[in-house]
């Protein structure tokens, strides 16, 4: 089972895997641990992560980039359109009204929805984990921002699936933040709680989260956040700032030129970083736009003064995680700072002052989430053993059911009833049953209680409930269980239809029990069945004992049909699995053809060297004159007509340069072996000899005929090496060799053979394969 924790960022995605010593943060190719998340599709293939990060700047339009800020959320959505007007590809809204990605490849314009490509990052993070563990890759645990709504935690579970993944657990980003920082912890309290809060400012989002930890656990207090305060906005000020100088100074605007914009916004977040550390900072970029170089400079507290909207966003989210934890100031004993972003002086003053305390930095900022992803898929493995650590996370928002009242209650019948099922900070994973008194099909709405810090539609889902059986008993029950999984995703699990039953021919005496009021209302439970709400029927105890019918409960399964707005249909996935592996097969035949064209032209260059260094002896001047105009040829033919073949292509002209080339290759070979093989050739039959011809007492048993067919076998070989070495010494280097290599080798194992058949060899210690290892 693999052990892996995927941190997928706005900007960058980091992979961690467990190992025996511990948890290890994954490097890719160029040897970095952070990936970024991009996807650039050209024409023939797709380059994802760094080769994407590397085609972005030369074809920005197909370079699809930030791809979290788009997966599940309506394309209406005011911050989506915002988010919009900074990318530089092409977004529209589909007819389910959620965005399309639109993009050139394969020679045409193709649509993609935000989950597609997301897999397609998932998907290289796995095979960048598979290269690290040597291994396949399935379960993982997929770190989340603690506002994903519903619609967006599926995305990512289907995204998952369309990379081939098994999420075990989406952990928010803060829990995974908050497990790695205590697990490791030996001096927590056992009594007492330590409160520590965590505050991760990343590339496009401010998360806060208050963790209360004891010995062996932890326990989220309260979530916040603010879904738009990252890095990039501070990227932005900066870059409107300098675009409207060089707009000013050197009469260009870089909004106009996708590429120029690409490049100053690049330019600004370095000189972010360089402010962060020094007071101040100059910009400089040649040949921006319209071959001009254009130069700029800036002092921290002008960039402060320029954010001030942006810093003054920072105190609401720390202030709402206190109140929902129910805590004062000094009730936080420690403040702990994550994120990209995290670094801006600016930031840290206001946390400092907001707290009261210095923010720590005992944790890698860029890969803590990672490492807690990593760490908690080793805990839901059976294959690792980790440090018991309880981890009871909670759920941040309040999750309600809607369904219209039954037409026979005269109090409720037609009216639209409302329940809350899942509160603000209920604990995740849950279970809580709802018991409906309904006799016909009928529909349930699960949505969102409060929706004002989320801003989208408050409706998730809708479960219709049946059709149901013929009901014989007077009062049934609708059992239905509902389920807040390890992922924060809401489903109906089960309905169950109750109803009472008369045991035939069976009564018990008992006190009697009158219902006098019959107006049965709805009661919701949680899974051990203790009511949390709802009313209950009143009852009247009666002294005297009566005899009535024993009652069994009768239980039936009730179909139930989901509808979740926003999310894919099962066939979509699989249709969208089925299109990854098409693009991914097409990667891999387009990666092989490349690796099959530079196998052409470095074989061209090498060859062509070598001609003229160690293989000239080797070689005629013809011979050499007519290779390298084949060489010359080869290679003018690579950047004209050659520049974009098959792999086949490539493969056969290799071998067509080979049956030029490897025949003076051999000579060279043969001539640089030659002598280390004649030389254990020669002591091979001279061991055989003087064994055969020993006095040794160990070798009385053994019959003069036995020592005597040794002798001549060596003989015989030592014959035919002297006739083909005679020869092979006539001959020119560069005239195809007689006395070859794996001749004189076959000669030796010849001889040898006959010490297998010969009770004289047993005593003789002569190892041929260590003899001739190459």
């Amino acid at each position: 089972m693999s052990v892996v924790g995927f941190d997928f960022g706005n900007e960058s995605s980091i992979v961690a895997v467990a190992s025996q010593r511990g948890i290890d943060v994954v490097l890719n190719d160029e040897s970095k641990s952070e990936t970024p998340s991009i996807v650039c599709f050209g024409e023939k293939q797709r380059f994802i992560g760094t080769a994407g990060a590397a085609s972005y700047t030369m074809n920005p339009k197909n370079s699809i980039s930030q791809i979290k800020r788009l997966i599940g959320r309506r394309f209406s959505d005011p911050e989506l359109q915002r988010d919009l007007k900074s990318l530089s590809f092409n977004v529209t809204e589909g007819p389910d009204g959620y965005p399309l990605i639109h993009a050139l490849y394969l020679c045409e314009i193709r649509t993609f929805t935000p989950t597609q490509v997301l897999g397609m990052i998932l998907s290289n993070l796995k095979s960048i984990s598979e290269k690290n563990l040597n291994a396949a890759v399935v379960d993982c645990c997929i770190g989340i921002p603690v506002y994903f709504t519903d619609l967006q935690r599926r995305a990512v579970v289907d995204a998952a699936q369309i990379a081939g993944l098994q999420p075990l657990h989406l952990i928010h980003e803060t829990t995974a933040t908050a497990l790695a920082y205590g697990i490791y912890k030996t001096d927590l309290p056992e009594n007492d709680q330590l409160n520590v809060a965590f505050v991760d400012i990343g590339h496009a989002s401010m998360q806060v989260c208050i963790v209360g930890f004891k010995k062996g656990q932890l326990k989220i207090l309260a979530h916040s956040f603010d879904r738009s305060l990252g890095g990039r906005d501070f990227d932005e000020v900066l870059l409107h700032n300098f675009a409207a100088k060089f707009k000013k100074e050197y009469k260009i605007d870089v909004f106009q030129n996708a590429r120029a914009s690409i490049r100053i916004r690049a330019a600004c977040e370095k000189l972010k970083k360089v402010l962060s550390a020094n007071p101040e900072a100059p910009l400089n970029i040649e040949c921006l736009m319209d071959e001009k170089d254009v130069r700029g400079f800036i002092k921290r507290q002008e960039f402060e003064l320029l954010s001030a909207s942006i810093l003054q966003r920072v105190k609401r989210p720390l202030e709402k995680a206190l109140a929902d934890a129910k805590l004062v100031v000094e009730d936080v004993h420690m403040v702990e700072v994550v994120g990209s972003a995290s670094r801006v002086p600016a930031i840290l003053k206001i946390l400092t002052e907001f707290f009261g305390k210095e923010p720590r930095r005992t944790m890698n900022a860029s890969e803590c989430v990672a490492r807690g992803c990593a760490l908690q898929c080793a805990i839901l493995s059976p294959t690792f053993k980790v440090r018991d650590f309880q981890v009871n996370e909670s759920f941040p928002f309040p999750i309600s059911l809607s369904w219209e009242g039954s037409a026979s209650d005269p109090q409720n019948g037609g009216v639209e009833q409302q329940q809350l099922i899942f509160s603000k900070g209920n604990s995740i994973p849950s279970v809580k049953a709802v018991t409906f008194h309904k006799m016909s099909t009928f529909s349930v709405d699960v949505l969102y209680s409060d929706v004002s810090d989320l801003q989208i539609l408050a409706k998730i889902s809708t479960y219709t409930i049946g059709p149901f059986p013929t009901i014989r008993s007077e009062r049934p029950k609708l059992k239905a269980k509902f389920r807040l999984n390890l992922h924060g995703i809401v489903s109906l699990e089960s309905a169950s239809l109750l109803e009472e039953e008369e045991v035939p021919g069976s009564k018990e005496p008992t006190k009697g029990d009158t219902d006098v009021n019959m107006q049965y209302a709805k009661s919701i439970s949680d899974e051990n069945g203790v009511s949390e709400s709802g009313d209950k029927p009143v009852q009247m105890e009666i002294d005297t004992k009566v005899e009535v019918p024993k009652q069994k409960v009768k239980k039936t399964n009730i179909p139930v049909a989901e509808l979740v707005y926003g999310a894919m249909l099962p066939e979509d996935v699989q249709k969208a699995v089925e299109k990854e592996f098409e693009m991914a097969l097409q990667d891999r035949v387009m990666e092989e053809t490349k690796d099959k064209k530079n196998a052409v032209e470095a074989y061209v260059y090498d060859m062509r060297n070598k001609l003229s260094d160690k293989y000239h002896d080797f070689v005629t001047a013809s011979e050499k004159g007519e290779f390298t105009f084949k060489l010359q040829e080869t290679e003018d033919w690579l950047y004209e007509d050659g520049e974009d073949e098959t792999k086949g292509v490539y493969i056969a002209k290799l071998e067509e340069l080979k049956k030029q080339g490897d025949p003076i290759e051999e000579r060279y070979i043969e001539y640089t072996e030659r002598g280390a093989v004649i030389d254990k050739f020669a002591y091979c039959i001279n061991s055989y000899r003087e064994a055969a011809m020993s006095n040794d007492p160990k070798f009385d048993h053994v019959e003069l005929a036995g020592k005597q067919k040794i002798l001549n076998e060596c003989a015989e070989a030592e014959a035919w090496f002297r006739e083909k070495k005679q020869q092979q010494d006539q001959l020119s280097k560069y005239a195809t060799p007689v006395l070859l290599s794996a001749d004189v080798r076959r000669k030796a194992e010849a001889l040898d053979s006959t010490r297998q058949v010969t009770p004289f060899y047993l005593s003789l210690d002569l190892d041929l394969g260590k003899l001739y290892k190459t």
